[in-house]
């Protein structure tokens, strides 16, 4: 017969031998789930597009001069003011590279039609109905059909 303690120490070395490795398994598992998954949403040319798209959204807009960054959505206004501010003398080309290509871009937004706004419906107001048009209604005598 074995004690307690011997009992205990050998199902603890069978458990051991028994057991799976730890969650390797499970973690290549889901690894491939995701790269499957990934791979069936977007093509090559299309996730290669994305990277591009996000590196040019990240790097936004750079003086050339004093390296000062802008977000990629910042107006001609906010870029003119930049320039007034720090490099007067310079030209606009000397500090942004694709300032002509941005100005275009602004004036075209500027000409295109603005969408319509949208027109709010106006609430009707309620009729208040008196407690006495209530009870004439429910009293007029006639039965309701089951």
């Amino acid at each position: 017969r074995y004690s307690a303690a011997k009992l205990v120490a050998r199902s603890r070395r069978s458990a051991v031998r028994t057991m799976g490795g730890g969650n390797g398994q499970k973690s290549a598992k889901a690894a491939e789930k995701n790269r499957l998954k990934a791979e069936a949403t977007k093509s090559p040319e299309e996730r290669k597009a994305a990277q591009q798209k996000a590196a040019q959204d990240a790097a936004g807009i750079t003086c050339k001069v004093c390296r000062q960054g802008f977000m990629i959505n910042s107006t001609i206004v906010q870029l003119q003011a930049h320039l007034t501010s720090k490099h007067a003398k310079l030209e606009p080309t000397a500090c942004f590279a694709n300032w002509a290509q941005m100005v275009a871009r602004e004036q075209a937004a500027a000409a295109a039609p603005a969408a319509a706004p949208v027109k709010k419906k106006k609430k009707k107001p309620k009729q208040e109905e008196s407690l006495d048009d209530l009870l004439n209604a429910g009293l007029s005598g006639k039965k309701k059909k089951k």
